[in-house]
């Protein structure tokens, strides 16, 4: 399809849609030459090993006949246009079926800016990383492989399905790491489109395994954290890891949600959620039972957003919410008692503006999310050695307020960058206190401040290179030795380099 003068761009994810999460590095000097050469022969071979013909495409820009700029923005996967929106909300179904298989890797390297005041920084763990706190600091890794089966499975119903394999899901004594094979994102459709001269309504139900999956939006908790987060130490400080308002049960749970979008201008959706349990499991496989996100009964979650286009413009202000009531793990409790189960209560504002006419396309985002945590009856009995704690009461409650601010511009669907601001506040409480170094809490309090700097290139449409760099003014609660063991928000900076690709 030809689109005069603006041009939309390409499916949602790496397939070419994908969390590319559920589905997501940072940009400043490497420190030394060795480091630079590391970092850049990595990328190097990445491009190498990529296919060049232009018809090795993700599944969706196969299905579709489009490249991956007629859905996303700027081809800056996996922000969708309108016409990707529109591509995701009629159930992944615009085309002919075709082989429903895409893969995806992320090749990484990360640097974080102190690594020595860490109780592991000597353990020996590697002879070139500074121990499990920071396990592979300074090295090139493969970090994650996905595959993908989606797309059209008939005129009404299709799906999005990403298994992902994790190299470095845990680090072991010996310095070696065990990788782990999980369900990603999983989001199965039915939907339908009536139009005549006075209506145009888009309707469907969708199955999926994280609140807001199914949002077409950006700005939404799913989806607004963009590049796939890898698991080692030296990446637990990356812009993915930052704060980002999600929703108190964020995955491996099971819903099914009902959504409606009239005249391309009004969207609503409500569904509730559960356990992935039974039937469901495959909606959380490869999750331990003892780690799955356990909720009571069927949960609320709604959405609604307001979105106008004119011209190359198009707006978006929306709300969402849920409500859940999640297990609370604590030793002695069981899943069977209801005194064992957290109410938590989520409620969002989001707005979302692009101007996409070529060559130049720019999005702003600001997403805000209010999440407030009633624990348990078991929790509040909860361990005596609390109530001997500085804070002493603890509190019954939480309140965390988390807002996030990004700035992207992509010129010719290859250049690009972005600006992104993060904020976590909220109230102290004892049950967040932390002794341990590196990641504890001194003040039992959420407070985190800082910003991403980033910078891609996109020399394939299946290739996305990016540097990103992420600095804290605050980390949990304070500037300054926040984890009352001498270590400071700034220690935590951190430059991630990244080559991800999809094909």
């Amino acid at each position: 399809m030809e689109w005069p003068r603006r041009q939309y761009r390409a499916p949602h994810g790496v397939t070419c849609e994908t969390r590319i999460g559920g589905i997501q590095m940072q940009s400043m000097i490497l420190r030394s030459l060795r480091r630079h050469a590391l970092a850049y022969g990595l990328v190097s071979l990445a491009m190498a090993l990529l296919p060049q013909a232009a018809q090795a495409l993700p599944t969706f820009a196969r299905q579709t006949g489009q490249n991956c700029v007629a859905c996303h923005t700027g081809g800056q996967f996996p922000e969708l246009t309108p016409y990707g929106r529109m591509f995701k909300m009629t159930g992944y179904t615009i085309g002919e079926r075709t082989m429903p298989l895409s893969v995806m890797g992320v090749a990484s390297y990360a640097t974080v800016a102190n690594t020595s005041k860490s109780d592991t920084a000597d353990s020996g763990l590697s002879t070139s990383n500074s121990g499990s706190d920071f396990y592979k600091n300074g090295e090139p890794i493969l970090a994650t492989g996905s595959l993908f089966a989606a797309g059209k499975i008939t005129d009404n119903i299709g799906a999005f399905v990403q298994i992902t394999h994790d190299r470095y899901a845990s680090a072991n004594s010996d310095g070696s790491s065990s990788g782990h094979t999980v369900a990603d994102n999983m989001d199965i459709r039915f939907a339908d489109r009536l139009i005549d001269e006075k209506r145009d309504l888009i309707y469907g139900v969708s199955l999926n395994n994280h609140p807001s999956m199914a949002d077409p939006w950006n700005t939404a908790p799913t989806w607004m954290q963009y590049v796939p987060v890898p698991s080692p130490g030296s990446n637990q400080f990356v812009d993915g890891y930052a704060p980002y308002p999600a929703y108190g049960p964020s995955g491996n749970v099971v819903g099914l949600t009902a959504y409606a979008y009239l005249d391309r201008s009004y969207y609503g959706e409500v569904g509730f959620y559960g356990t992935a349990d039974g039937a469901f499991r495959m909606f959380r496989e490869g999750v331990d039972d003892s780690q799955i996100t356990r909720l009571q009964g069927y949960n609320p979650y709604w959405r609604f957003a307001y979105t106008r286009d004119w011209g190359a413009h198009n707006l978006m202000l929306g709300t969402s919410g849920m409500l859940a009531k999640i297990y609370d793990g604590q030793a002695g409790s069981d899943p069977s008692d209801s005194n064992a189960y957290n109410q938590v209560r989520n409620t969002g504002l989001d707005a979302q503006y692009q101007y996409i006419l070529d060559p130049h396309t720019f999005t702003a985002q600001l997403a805000y999310m209010q999440q407030v945590t009633n624990y348990s009856a078991n929790t509040m009995a909860g361990d005596p050695s609390l109530q001997n704690s500085s804070l002493s009461p603890y509190s019954a409650s939480d309140t965390v307020n988390t807002t996030r601010l990004k700035l992207a511009y992509t010129y010719l669907a290859k250049y690009g960058g972005s600006a992104s601001a993060f904020s976590a506040d909220g109230t102290s409480n004892v049950l967040n206190q932390d002794p341990t170094r590196v990641t504890g809490n001194v003040a039992g309090k959420p407070g985190t401040d800082g910003y991403t700097l980033e910078a891609f290139y996109l020399p394939l449409q299946n290739l996305r290179l990016g540097a990103q760099y992420t600095a804290y003014s605050k980390y949990n609660g304070a500037s300054t030795n926040y984890d009352g063991l001498g270590r400071d928000a700034s220690d935590n900076n951190t430059l991630f380099l990244y080559a991800w690709f999809a094909f």
